[in-house]
Parts: structure tokens; sequence; C-alpha cells
């Protein structure tokens, strides 16, 4: 018999990072008999706690080299309907404590470099904050699944493999909507759905509040109704199957966002375009990002990369990007990140960074910098 989890992966709509995708990935080759007396119950939980370390061989003046940030999560999800029918209905939440131990979080420290992007934008210093809590229902026997109540768009909007803060990249360029999109906060009220068209094709859309405040997430039902400013998206895709759909995906993605003072972007709107295909363990991939008038980071990004799975163990993986954006009118920056994720013991992943940052828009003395990192995960 599945266990609800088991159930609920058959879908596996959403992020490396939504909170079902993240228990799977997780999951003990040994696990805590109590943890697992839960699980067969329905009740799901973990805990983890992450460090990333950067430091970079530039800076601008008055500006520190260097940056540390981390962050303790509390997630899991409770299968209160369904389970034994395969249209699971699920509570899940994500509480989180971010912090950062020194004056500029990791978020914000390549633009102390001199360069215009954001490193593991979750690692801030926002403190405590409620990230997800919302009810998850699967359809179809886990060919739909519809999310409602406190979302995070990265884990229904243009999704890929490599997404993850992490797991993946560190750089924010190889991450959701390769800085061209005026996301709202990651912690937003809403509503997301997706489904399979077939065999192969899905569609997946969701309508979200620009104007969320994370550490008063009540405040969401004033802001979203009295202000009405949303983030809203539609996305067709394409995969080789549904239990693939993280690593074989052909996806194009239409977004428009109103004006939020909270996120301090304009009204715009914007396409992006995926592609990534296994072939063995490589997965290569091509994204791309094009906005106008919204004050996202850029209105124009190009990556591509590959990955390497299994590489020193069956949990490891090698990265390696290369984006291209545009700043403005005939200004151009390139990021390249390596990354080497390896999971140390089965509950603890370490991973070594290194980015090379060619014309940092924010400091036109210098044709480079570079930046190194080494993010750590310990869970449970």
């Amino acid at each position: 018999m599945m266990t609800p989890l088991q159930a609920e992966q058959g879908a596996r709509f959403g992020s490396p990072e939504a909170v079902d995708n993240r228990l799977a990935q997780d999951q003990e080759p040994d696990p805590v008999p109590l943890k697992q007396r839960l699980s067969d119950q329905g009740v799901n939980l973990a805990l983890d706690y992450s460090m990333v370390a950067m430091g970079a061989n530039t800076s601008l003046p008055g500006k520190d080299n260097n940056a540390l940030s981390g962050m303790l999560r509390f997630y899991g999800s409770w299968a209160l309907t369904g389970a034994q029918s395969g249209n699971t209905g699920s509570l899940v939440w994500k509480l989180e404590h971010r912090h950062s131990f020194t004056d500029v979080p990791v978020k914000f420290f390549e633009f102390d470099v001199g360069a215009l992007g954001l490193v593991t934008p979750p690692f801030s210093d926002e403190k405590t904050r409620l990230t997800n809590l919302y009810w998850k229902q699967s359809l179809r026997q886990g060919k739909a699944t519809v999310v409602a109540g406190f979302l995070d768009a990265t884990d229904y909007f243009d999704v890929y493999a490599l997404a993850s803060p992490w797991s993946g990249f560190l750089n924010f360029a190889f991450s959701t909507g390769s800085t061209t999109v005026a996301l709202p906060g990651d912690a937003t009220l809403g509503i997301a759905g997706a489904t399979m068209l077939g065999d192969n094709w899905f569609v997946i859309a969701g309508v979200t509040d620009m104007n969320s405040d994370p550490t008063e997430p009540w405040k969401g039902f004033d802001t979203l109704f009295s202000d009405g400013k949303l983030f809203k998206s539609i996305e067709l895709g394409w995969t080789t199957d549904q239990s693939q759909i993280y690593v074989n995906n052909l996806h194009l993605s239409y977004w428009h966002a109103d004006e939020s003072e909270q996120q301090g972007t304009f009204e715009g709107q914007g396409i992006n375009l995926s592609a990534s295909f296994q072939f063995g363990p490589w997965l290569p991939f091509l994204r791309a990002g094009f906005s106008e008038d919204t004050g996202a980071l850029t209105e124009t990004s190009i990556s591509g990369g590959v990955a390497y799975f299994g590489l020193g163990g069956e949990a490891n993986s090698l990265g390696l990007g290369v984006n291209w954006a545009e700043i403005d009118v005939g200004s151009n920056q390139y990021t390249t990140e390596l990354y080497y994720l390896m999971r140390l013991t089965p509950y603890f992943e370490l991973t070594p960074d290194l980015q090379y940052i060619r014309n940092p828009a924010l400091d036109p003395s210098r044709s480079h910098a570079w930046l190194f990192g080494l993010r750590g995960r310990l869970f449970f």
C-alpha cells in the first residue's frame, strides 16, 4: 500500500522546493521510527538548517567582500482526505527563520561586488516568516493539482530541476524567471493549479497577491482584496511523461504583474522559455526571459548549461551554467557558475560554488569579478 506521500509523488508539479517534493527527495534510507509512524498516518514532517557563505575578489568602495546567512525551516504536509483514492487533500506548511551573520545578507551580496543580480534570494535577514500555508488537492489520480492559500510563486511558475537555491545553482540568473520577472513575495495569498492534457502536454496557471508581506502574512487578506494588485501567470508545456516532468520539460510561460509598492516593481508583463532534457546522467538546459517596463533586475536574459547527476554519489550533482543579460542598450553582463553538490551523509549536503561575472553592471571600472561560495544543509 502506498503512503500518502508516495501517492502525492505521482504528480511532480511544482519546484524542487515545493514541500511535498522536498520531502520526497530527502526521504531517509532508514527513517526515524517516529517519523515513519507519522508518515504512515499521513503526517510528514521535516526540519533543516542551511547556511551560505560568499566571498569575492573585489567589492564596491565601502562594501564588504564577504557575506554569511542562514535559515532554519520547519515544514511538512498532513494528508487529511482521499489518501487511498489517489485524490489526496493535504494541509501544507513551511515556517522559516531567515537571518544574516553579516551586515549585508547573501541575497544582496552581488550588488556589493558591483554586479546586478541576486545570490540565493531566500537567504535574507527577514527573521521569522510564514512561507507556506495552503491546501493542496490532487485530482484525476494525481494528473491534476490545485493549491490555495499562502503560496510561493516560484513553486509553480517557470520550474525546472536546477532552480532550487538549496540544491541547484546559487545565482538567481539560473533560477525562476532568469531575473526578468517581477515576482511577488514568496509567501503570497493566492491560488494555482496544474493539469496534464493527455500523456505529454500540461498547463499550469496561478493568481497571487503582489503586495504580500511574509512577516505579517494575515495582512494578505487586506492587500489582496482591497489593493487588488495581482501576479498572474499561465504556462503551457510538454514532457515525455508526467513522471519525468522535472527533467524532460519544454514550456512557455506568460505572466503579467500589477504595480507593487511592497516589491518595488511596476506594472508589466513578459514571457519565459525553458527546455531541459535528460540523457543518462546529463541534463542540458536552455532558458530565456523577456519582459518590459517592470522594474525587474533585467528585461532580457538567456541562460544555458548542463548538470551531471551521480558524480561521486547517487545524490550528488555537478552543474555548469552561463548567463547573458542585457542591462541597458549596448550594456551586457555575463555570469558563469560552477557548483558541486555533495551529500556527505544521509542528512548533510555541502556545495562548493564558483562564479565569474564579466562586465559587472554596477562597477564599470572593473572588467570582471570572482565570487566564491559554500553552501551547507543539515536536514532531519
